[in-house]
């Protein structure tokens, strides 16, 4: 049996998270380790490695996940960045796919999470 990712951990209870938004199929929190003044993970309570292996229904679920979350922190009137990491290369860390939402300030680029 393969070891829980950290973000697995946080969905099942096992570490703890300073929660933002959370339904059924997904879970919101703040990023222990942020790179802007809000910085928030989206995550799939299912383990989905990333980007490339969700389907579309559930990546239209998840962006439609995340403007909640903007919407609920405020970050929709001055605006944000959302981006996701695929693979090594593309900087992962967790193979579990998850959002980075950034904002709180005018962002510079590349403010890379």
């Amino acid at each position: 049996m393969a070891e829980k990712t950290i973000f697995e951990k946080i969905v099942s209870g096992e570490l703890p998270s300073k929660k933002v938004l959370e339904n059924e199929k997904f879970l919101a929190f703040y990023d222990i380790a942020p790179k802007a003044p809000v910085h928030i993970l989206a995550i799939p309570k299912v383990c989905i490695k990333d980007f490339d292996c969700a389907d579309s229904k559930l990546l239209g679920e998840l962006c439609g996940f995340a403007q909640e979350v903007v919407k609920k922190v405020g970050l929709d009137k001055s605006g944000y960045r959302i981006i996701t990491n695929i693979g090594v290369d593309g900087g992962q860390e967790v193979p579990h796919l998850h959002l980075h939402i950034l904002g709180g300030a005018k962002l510079k680029f590349p403010s890379l999470a």
